[in-house]
């Protein structure tokens, strides 16, 4: 609970009020992201002023995922791609970017963001369809959810490469833990490709 209460109190000073608008107040929230620096990188001493934040992270594995499922996946339901893609990291409004090495257990961080995503959508009179979407995404169900999973590694490669090549740091545990995850083969050629 330590974290959520932590997340919480740092993330309302960042948070602007909607003036009563209750989408531009979830808005205001999901914008707090462009100030959440991804851990990992910040662990491994990449500056703030070049590190990814989860809503960079967010727009590239959207991207990426919106790219590759066009190109390679025409079975899926691209609707779903996006909405999971743009979900997947809402619960780190309030829970914070929890990371491998900060010994929180899988259904610690579940709970975590799981209330983060209620409290953020709950202000919405259909804030139960992003909730769900959410669940769906966490869930790894469908096709479409197993994807995003996926794409949010190899996105997280992607980085640990760019990171290599423009600041000379080795970031292979970046790397090898994506290739842990990948299962389809054209996400698994293209970590191999930029080795």
């Amino acid at each position: 609970m330590e974290v959520y209460e932590t997340m919480e109190k740092k993330n309302s000073k960042l948070v602007l009020e909607g003036n009563g608008n209750k989408v531009l107040e979830v808005f205001f929230e999901i914008q707090s992201l462009k100030n959440l620096f991804r851990q990992g990188w910040l662990k491994k001493g990449i500056k703030k002023n070049i590190c990814e934040s989860v809503a960079d992270h967010s727009f590239s594995a959207t991207m990426l995922a919106w790219l590759l499922a066009e190109e390679y996946f025409p079975e899926f339901n691209i609707t779903k791609v996006l909405q999971y893609s743009l979900t997947h990291e809402i619960g780190e409004i309030y829970a914070g970017d929890i990371t491998p090495v900060d010994n929180i257990t899988d259904a610690k961080k579940y709970d975590l963001e799981s209330k983060a995503v209620r409290k953020v959508f709950n202000k919405l009179k259909n804030g139960d369809k992003y909730i769900k979407i959410w669940e769906e995404f966490e869930l790894a169900e469908n096709q479409e959810a197993k994807f995003i999973k996926q794409i949010d590694k190899l996105e997280m490669a992607l980085q640990a490469y760019y990171y290599e090549h423009k600041l000379d740091l080795d970031l292979h545990d970046f790397k090898d833990s994506a290739k842990k995850v990948l299962t389809e083969k054209i996400l698994k050629d293209l970590l191999e490709s930029i080795k």
